[in-house]
């Protein structure tokens, strides 16, 4: 039988010098007793994957509002893939694994219903703005209960991994600074994928530059994504692209703003339109009938206010249940 404390032995044994070890975490903010089979990590991931959060991820928009296809990416494929590119990077470099598989599995957790559309709406509506990553970390930290309390009590490595995911700060971790750069890997690649199959774009319409570093099918762009990374960060404290591939990927980020993600193929006016007057009204509404929130929330709001319940109730909505509960609230009913 295996123990946690072999694991620990192993993870200290094997994996690289600049690799987190279990053994020598941060720590969580409550103390608790160590599981005798599985790393901190290991409870990590898998107390995120058993979260309601989680489970609606399968519900939330990526890109294409409300496909009629099976195959569009949701929040819930994207982070499989984020997930599925961060530990073939993380397996190469002889990093922890464990550590990479919960923060790429809990970094979107926070996202609000209709894809970054929402979180825009959001952001402009509710006093002091909104970001995924900030909202992510509060799921983890305050939403989702775990054995009967209030929050995850996730490790601090976990934590600060999920909240680094996106923007300038640079996680503490290699492991965390794995899951932001295949977060943009993944997204940017299974965007191009599922708009290509849309039709809203060729792959001969991407940058040529683009094509010919990174490769013309779905496929080599990834792998070869995946390749500089680990050539490039190979025995070094830090992970990261090689200045010309960091460029290139940059370039390929503002051509999918430019042709998908403000394209009016993807998200027609009156589609955007909609998503901002569902969200905004629902935000309206609860905050004028705080009463009617959920019970765990009506709580949040008489301890840190109504506007961040409301705001914490709408960010977890998945599509369909925000288009039902505004449906249910402002639609005249058939008698």
């Amino acid at each position: 039988m295996q123990m946690r404390i072999d694991l620990e032995k192993r993870e200290l044994r094997e994996l690289s010098p600049f690799a987190t070890k279990a053994a020598y975490s941060k720590g969580r903010e409550s103390e608790e007793k160590q599981c005798e089979y599985r790393t901190v990590f290991q409870r990590d991931r898998d107390r995120i994957i058993h979260s309601k959060a989680f489970r609606r991820l399968m519900h939330k928009t990526q890109v294409f509002l409300s496909p009629e296809g099976d195959h569009y990416r949701t929040r819930l494929t994207h982070t499989i893939e984020v997930n599925q590119v961060a530990a073939s990077i993380a397996r190469i470099l002889n990093l922890n694994i464990d550590l990479t598989d919960a923060i790429a599995m809990g970094h979107d957790l926070g996202h609000t219903p209709f894809g970054h559309n929402g979180e825009m709406v959001l952001n402009s509506i509710h006093p002091g703005g909104f970001h995924h990553n900030i909202q992510s970390l509060r799921v983890v930290d305050i939403l989702e209960e775990h054995s009967g309390r209030r929050g995850m009590n996730l490790s601090y490595e976990v934590r600060n991994g999920i909240l680094n995911h996106t923007g300038k700060t640079v996680p503490d971790t290699p492991e965390g600074q794995i899951v932001k750069l295949s977060d943009r890997i993944a997204y940017i690649n299974h965007d191009i994928d599922d708009a290509i199959r849309s039709g809203v774009i060729l792959t001969d319409d991407l940058p040529k530059s683009s094509l010919e570093l990174f490769g013309y099918n779905h496929g080599d762009r990834i792998m070869n994504m995946i390749e500089n990374v680990v050539k490039h960060s190979d025995g070094k404290p830090v992970v990261e692209m090689d200045a010309e591939h960091a460029a290139e990927l940059n370039l390929l980020r503002t051509f999918m703003f430019k042709n998908v993600y403000k394209s009016g193929k993807v998200k027609k006016e009156e589609d955007l339109a909609k998503i901002e007057v569902v969200i905004s009204s629902l935000y309206n509404h609860f905050l004028k009938h705080p009463k009617k929130l959920p019970k765990d929330l009506q709580l949040i709001a008489k301890e840190e206010g109504t506007n961040t319940a409301v705001k914490d109730y709408v960010a977890g909505m998945t599509d369909r249940f925000a288009f039902k509960m505004y449906s249910d609230i402002f639609v005249p009913q058939k008698i």
